[in-house]
């Protein structure tokens, strides 16, 4: 199955900007994340790793697999987002270079509008695994790290990785990072807001006014 949230290609005007962040990015992304910065002796292990993504995709298997409609899924999905996945970080690496320039209340009021967008924006993607379920294979360090391993197993469609990158970072055991058949949504959000924010001409305010919209 071809995942439907393919990275967009770098447009010439955002090379100007923000591309050669981006490009560094590339190979930062799985060693340092904006609001995690440089990692710290760890007290989590790869079993408490495993352990947070065996319940996470357990939460998952029983939204997908419980029959309710769609917008009861999505806010599951919300739910389930909030309470395993280190918004806050994941939200300041989107907002790339530009966090840099935020005022305190506008990065609150953007965690808070990316939270809500990114849990149903991840969330119709998981709906598609509705009469399936995600199996959680392997862990191990990586770094500075850990990576789960899962496998999602679809009805009449061949299974696929699905990844997770956890830390401790926040003061709790939280995932910061997923690759869905090798997509990186970290990356991959970067490039999207970025997009969206140059669309508005830099401007936060209503870059946040339509992720609210949006969501």
């Amino acid at each position: 199955m071809k995942a439907p949230m393919s990275l967009t290609s770098f447009t010439v005007s955002r090379l100007s900007r923000r591309g050669v962040v981006g490009g560094l990015a590339g190979g930062l992304a799985a060693v340092m994340v904006p609001g995690l910065g440089a990692f710290p002796a760890q007290a989590l292990t790869t079993v408490q790793a495993r352990d947070l993504i065996d319940r996470l995709v357990g939460e998952i298997n029983r939204v997908i697999n419980s029959g309710k409609s769609e917008e009861a899924m999505y806010r599951d999905f919300e739910k389930i987002f909030a309470k395993y996945s280190d918004v806050p970080a994941i939200a300041r690496y989107a907002l790339g270079v530009d966090a840099r320039r935020a005022t305190k209340t506008q990065m609150r009021d953007f965690t808070k509008a990316f939270e809500v967008y990114i849990s149903r924006k991840y969330g119709k993607r998981f709906r598609e695994f509705i009469g399936g379920k995600i199996v959680v294979k392997e862990a191990r360090k990586l770094k500075k790290f850990y990576e789960v391993k899962t496998v999602a197993l679809l009805r009449g469609q061949d299974p696929f990785e699905v990844v997770f990158h956890v830390s401790d970072r926040s003061g709790k055991n939280l995932f910061f990072n997923i690759f869905i058949e090798g997509v990186n949504m970290l990356l991959n959000e970067r490039e999207e807001i970025g997009a969206m924010l140059d669309q508005r001409r830099g401007d936060i305010n209503r870059l946040i006014a339509d992720l609210r919209k949006a969501a």
